[in-house]
């Protein structure tokens, strides 16, 4: 009864072991997340994500890098190597018909935060009034939707690049009439200057994009398909707290990424985020097929081009509760109680068989 009992306990110590996410592992695995800015609450759920450790908890050792001004280029950083997973914008889609394996896991703006700045006093209302007027770019690649907005209209503009000063100067000087703006950013820079102005923003007028796509490489996803959906899952989860404790995520932020900003500037970011995120109908970070072949047609690319690589752009998560987002020591745990069960059952009938004898 001794071997048997050892028996036992050598297989309970096993499934425990075994039943105990990411035990066994060695050392987490270590991705790195590329942001496409500098620390802001645009990025808060990943920073919630780790500083709550639910990055930790599966499996993963995340390393999150902001972007200097000068080089926000993370599609490159993620195709070489340089990051597993990136931040961008709905251009990605044009990267991915021209044949870049980029695949999009969620957009976690369901609309564009991106819209032209014009002064107060200025004259311009609509998209038709920027005709021979001066605008100034922002972001290279991502500014597709403004100037389709003025596409569409057939209006011609002047684009001024501006060396050795910001746009956000140049717009005060008047050196510029119109600049592309982050919704977050020069408004709030604006509102403390008190300075009033006026947005006027694509989706006014039908051209609603997705923004702050979170992608990875197919690469990735095809060697490793388990990390790809651990930090999905990690990432998604920390997005949900941060929008629902808005005053933990901000003190989180502002501690561990963005101490140069004020919790009021903070504040205000996530005031105007939180609407883009949360939309009627939507889960967080939620695409569809419809919504990215809508956005192909604003972006004018070639049907043809669609057909080819648009299959596998939308990353397929797991369904909650799913047997595949079962770790695999869930389901070695599972193979060893069927085998150990049994096994035991037939020891101990065996053993008290041979005691009555």
């Amino acid at each position: 009864m001794n071997k048997i009992t050892a028996f036992a306990s050598y297989y309970v110590r096993l499934l425990l072991l075994c039943t105990t996410p990411w035990v066994w592992a060695d050392a987490p695995t270590e991705v790195t997340l590329q942001l496409k800015w500098q620390h802001q609450f645009q990025f808060a759920g990943y920073y919630v994500a780790k500083e709550l450790g639910y990055y930790r908890d599966a499996g993963l050792e995340v390393n999150i890098m902001p972007a200097p001004p000068t080089d926000t280029d993370t599609m490159t950083k993620v195709l070489s190597g340089g990051a597993h997973f990136g931040i961008t914008h709905s251009g990605i889609i044009k990267q991915r018909l021209e044949g870049k394996p980029v695949v999009a896991l969620a957009a976690l703006l369901q609309s564009s935060p991106y819209c032209w700045l014009v002064r107060k006093d200025s004259a311009i209302f609509n998209p038709e009034d920027f005709q021979g007027q001066r605008i100034s770019l922002l972001t290279k690649g991502e500014d597709a939707e403004l100037m389709s907005l003025l596409d569409h209209r057939q209006v011609n503009v002047e684009v001024v690049d501006h060396v050795g000063k910001s746009n956000l100067d140049a717009w005060l000087a008047q050196e510029i009439d119109a600049m592309q703006v982050y919704v977050t950013n020069e408004p709030y820079q604006l509102s403390q200057l008190g300075i009033d102005y006026r947005l006027v923003c694509p989706k006014r007028y039908g051209l609603n994009v997705y923004g702050d796509v979170l992608f990875t490489s197919q690469h990735l996803i095809a060697h490793s398909p388990e990390v790809v959906e651990r930090f999905y899952q990690a990432s998604m989860r920390g997005w949900r707290y941060a929008l629902l404790n808005l005053d933990h995520a901000l003190a989180i932020t502002q501690k561990h990424y963005a101490p140069n900003k004020s919790l009021e500037q903070l504040a205000f970011e996530a005031d105007q985020l939180k609407p883009l995120i949360m939309q009627s109908g939507n889960s967080i970070g939620a695409m569809s097929d419809a919504r990215w072949r809508v956005i192909t047609e604003l972006y004018h690319l070639e049907p043809k081009k669609l057909a080819m690589h648009f299959d596998g752009f939308i990353y397929r998560p797991a369904p909650p509760h799913s047997p595949m987002n079962l770790s695999w020591m869930m389901v070695l745990a599972l193979v060893l109680m069927m085998v150990a069960v049994p096994a035991y059952i037939h020891l101990f009938y065996c053993a008290r068989h041979s005691k009555k004898a």
